[in-house]
C-alpha cells in the first residue's frame, strides 16, 4: 500500500523541539526550477512581498544566476583543463584532484554557518562580501604560480561560494514577486549551474588547445565578469530585512548574531568536515599516509567529535536553545534516505566527470576540445532533465522515479568499466554520458520535494542546509575516494605501461562508482517505500 506524500502528518518530527523564533537557517542550493519552487512556496508566509518592478527584479535575477553561472563556468572549466593545469603546475599526481575536492571541502564546511550568518545580519551583505571575494579568488587561481597556490586559491573560492548560495536564494524570495517572477527567479538561479559548467567544458577545451590563450584566459574571464557583476550587485541587490527580526538592524542584528547562532555547534560540525575530509584528500596522495600519526590522531578525532556533536545537539534541543542540525529531523526514513542517496549520487556524478575527462584525455590521448565535446552530452541530459522533470514529478510514484534513474545511471560507470579504449565514441561512451547525470538531477528535484513535505514549515530552511551539506561532502568525499582506489590500483599495474596502468586505475574508480549507485539504489528501496507520489497538490 502506498500513501501521498502530501498526506503524510509529521509525526515523526512531532517531538522535535521547535526552535526559537530567531533561529536563523539557511536555504537549499538552486538545483532546477521545481526543486526551487517548491521551497519558495513554503517561505512565502514567512517574507515580506516588496512591489517591486519587473524590470528591477530581473536586474536582480540576472546579477545573482550571474555569480552561479560563472561559478560554475570554472568548475566545468577545471574538469576539462585539469590534465594541462597539472602539467603546467607541477600538480604531483597524488594531488591531481584536489583543486577539485578542495572547493567542495570548504562550501560543505561552511555553508551552514554563512546561512545562518545571512539570515540574522541580512543576506544583501553576505552576498555582496562574498561575491567580491569570489572575483578575488577566481583571479588568483589564473594567476597561480604552482600547484599548492591554485589549491588555496580554490579553497578560499569555495568559502566565498558558501556566503552567496543561501543569501542569494534568500534575497530572491523576499524582493522578487510572489508567483511567477519569483518561480522563474529560482529556475534561473538552477539553470545558470548547468549552464555554466557546460560552457566551462567547451570553452575550457578551446582555451586550453588555443596556444595564445592557455587555461589562464578562463579564470581571467571568469574573474573580470564576476567584478562587474559585484559593481551591478552593489546596485540592483535590496537591503532586505530578515524575516525573523524586521524591525532589527544595527545593534539588534549584531546581538541576534550572538545568541541566535548555535556558535559551538558550527564549530564542531565544521571541525568533523574538515579534518574527516583532509583526512581522506591525504589518503588520495599515498594510501600510506593512513600510517602518519597526524592523520590517525584526525581521523579519531572526527570520529570521536561526532557523538560530541549529537550530544550537544540533544542538550541545546532539550534548553529550547538554537540548534544546528537537531537530532529529531533523522526520525524522518525519506529524509534520511534521500541524504544518503544524495550524498552518493553525487559523489558519482562527480567522480565520473572527473575521470571520464582524465580517462579520454590520458588513456585515449584526446585534445582538451576533443574529451569537453565529448562530455558535452551528459551537460545536455541534465538540462534537459532540470527542465522537464517538474511536468512529471507529481504523476509517478517517487520510489519508481528515484530507482529507475538510479538504475539507469549505474549502467554509466558499468558501461565506462567494461569498454575497451579502442572501440568507437559512439559504442559505449557515448551512452555513459547520457546515462550518468539521471539520478543526481531526478534526485535534486525529488529530493527536495520530499524533505518539504515531510518537515513542518519553520524548519523548511533547516533541512535544506542539510541536504546542500551532505551534496558538498558527498562531491569531497566521492573524489578523495576515488582518487585513492585510482592511484592504488594504477600503482600495482607499472608493469602494463603508462596508458595500462592508468586504465586499470580509472577502470576500478568506475567500478567503485557503479557499486555506490547500486548502493543507492537499495538505501531508496528501503527508505522511501511507500511514500508514493510527491509534489501533489494540497487543499
Amino acid at each position: 500500500m502506498t500513501i501521498e506524500l502530501a498526506d503524510l502528518d509529521h509525526q515523526s518530527l512531532k517531538h522535535q523541539a521547535e526552535p526559537p523564533a530567531g533561529l536563523a537557517q539557511p536555504l537549499p542550493p538552486p538545483t532546477d526550477g521545481t526543486a526551487l519552487r517548491t521551497t519558495q512556496s513554503r517561505l512565502q508566509s514567512h517574507l515580506p512581498q516588496p512591489p517591486r518592478k519587473s524590470s528591477r527584479s530581473w536586474i536582480i535575477i540576472v546579477q545573482l544566476a550571474g555569480i552561479n553561472f560563472i561559478t560554475s563556468f570554472t568548475n566545468g572549466l577545471l574538469t576539462v583543463a585539469l590534465p594541462t593545469i597539472a602539467s603546467d603546475l607541477a600538480l604531483p599526481p597524488g594531488l591531481l584532484v584536489w583543486p577539485s575536492s578542495v572547493y567542495a571541502l570548504t562550501s560543505g564546511t561552511c555553508f551552514l554557518l554563512a546561512g545562518s550568518v545571512a539570515d540574522v545580519v541580512g543576506p544583501r551583505a553576505v552576498n555582496l562580501t562574498g561575491c567580491f571575494f569570489l572575483a578575488v579568488f577566481i583571479l588568483a587561481c589564473g594567476l597561480s604560480r604552482t600547484g599548492l597556490e591554485l589549491i588555496l586559491f580554490r579553497a578560499l573560492q569555495g568559502v566565498a561560494s558558501a556566503l552567496v548560495v543561501p543569501s542569494s536564494l534568500s534575497i530572491v524570495s523576499a524582493a522578487v514577486a510572489a508567483g511567477r517572477p519569483r518561480n522563474l527567479g529560482f529556475a534561473s538561479l538552477g539553470l545558470a549551474m548547468t549552464m555554466g559548467f557546460a560552457l566551462g567544458l567547451v570553452l575550457g577545451g578551446v582555451f586550453v588547445g588555443t596556444s595564445g590563450l592557455g587555461w589562464r584566459a578562463g579564470y581571467y574571464i571568469g574573474g573580470a565578469l564576476a567584478s562587474a557583476l559585484w559593481l551591478v550587485g552593489i546596485w540592483a541587490l535590496p537591503v532586505v530585512a530578515t524575516p525573523q527580526h524586521l524591525s532589527e538592524t544595527g545593534a539588534g542584528a549584531m546581538k541576534r548574531l550572538g545568541a541566535d547562532i548555535d556558535w559551538v555547534g558550527a564549530v564542531i560540525a565544521s571541525a568533523v568536515l574538515a579534518t574527516f575530509s583532509y583526512v581522506l584528500a591525504m589518503l588520495s596522495s599515498d594510501i600510506a599516509e593512513i600510517k602518519k600519526p597526524t592523520n590517525i590522531v584526525l581521523l579519531a578525532l572526527s570520529l570521536l567529535l561526532i557523538p560530541v556533536f549529537v550530544a550537544w545537539m540533544h542538550r541545546q534541543t532539550s534548553l529550547h536553545r538554537p540548534a544546528l542540525i537537531p537530532n529529531s529531523i533523522w526520525k524522518s526514513l525519506p529524509f534520511t534516505s534521500v541524504s544518503i542517496m544524495i550524498l552518493l549520487s553525487t559523489a558519482v556524478i562527480n567522480s565520473m566527470e572527473l575521470y571520464c575527462s582524465l580517462y579520454f584525455q590520458s588513456v585515449q590521448h584526446a585534445s582538451p576540445l576533443s574529451a569537453s565535446l565529448r562530455l558535452l552530452p551528459s551537460l545536455l541530459v541534465g538540462t534537459a532533465v532540470n527542465l522537464t522533470i517538474g511536468l512529471v514529478v507529481h504523476r509517478v510514484p517517487a520510489p519508481l522515479t528515484v530507482l529507475l534513474s538510479s538504475g539507469l545511471c549505474a549502467g554509466a560507470p558499468l558501461l565506462m568499466a567494461l569498454l575497451d579504449p579502442g572501440w568507437p565514441y559512439w559504442y559505449a561512451e557515448l551512452g555513459a554520458q547520457v546515462l550518468a547525470p539521471l539520478s543526481a538531477d531526478v534526485l535534486f528535484t525529488v529530493g527536495l520535494i520530499v524533505v518539504s513535505d515531510v518537515f513542518p514549515p519553520r524548519t523548511q530552511a533547516l533541512a535544506g542546509a542539510v541536504f546542500n551539506t551532505l551534496s558538498m561532502l558527498g562531491m569531497s568525499v566521492g573524489l578523495t575516494a576515488m582518487s585513492v582506489i585510482s592511484t592504488a590500483v594504477s600503482a600495482k599495474g607499472e608493469g602494463d605501461g603508462e596508458d595500462g596502468a592508468l586504465l586499470r586505475g580509472y577502470r576500478a574508480t568506475f567500478w567503485a562508482c557503479f557499486a555506490w549507485m547500486v548502493a543507492a539504489c537499495v538505501v531508496g528501496a528501503v527508505g522511501l517505500r511507500g511514500i508514493g507520489r510527491v509534489g501533489v497538490k494540497k487543499d
